[in-house]
């Protein structure tokens, strides 16, 4: 929870707007198209890792001291890490869904309040309001 402040409460008479069914959906929408899209680019790296790793096991090659391009292992932990966020935001998306499921989309998990339009169109994975999110960043 947090305190509010004159400038928070201008915040909160923006905010306070209830989701339409028709937000909603478009939201539902939103989520979906992502969720498609991460999981296309974690079926990528997917591919990407398989091909590293196999041309690992067939190279001979000291590649750590190849002065040209990455090597394979810092291709791999890149590789590693860009899966790992793909694998986040599903997650992220798949809790958005749930919350849409369970009527608390929109609504602040910190505070209860309602979460602006906008901030869901720019963050549809958001649980939190603006002034909650800054709060946290401190």
């Amino acid at each position: 929870m947090h305190t509010e402040s004159p400038d928070t409460r201008e915040l909160y008479i923006i905010q306070d707007v209830a989701l339409t069914v028709d937000q909603l959906e478009r939201f539902g929408r939103m989520l979906d198209e992502r969720r498609r899209g991460d999981v296309a680019e974690s079926q990528r790296h997917a591919e990407a890792l398989g091909s590293l790793l196999s041309s690992r096991s067939e190279s001979t090659a000291d590649d750590e001291h190849d002065p040209e391009g990455p090597t394979l292992s810092a291709e791999w932990s890149r590789l590693q890490a860009l899966r790992s966020e793909t694998a986040a935001d599903i997650a992220a998306v798949d809790a958005a869904r749930e919350r849409i499921r369970a009527g608390r989309y929109g609504t602040c998990a910190s505070c209860g309040r309602a979460i602006g339009v906008q901030r869901l169109e720019a963050r549809p994975t958001t649980e939190l309001c603006i002034v909650c999110a800054i709060a946290a960043e401190r």
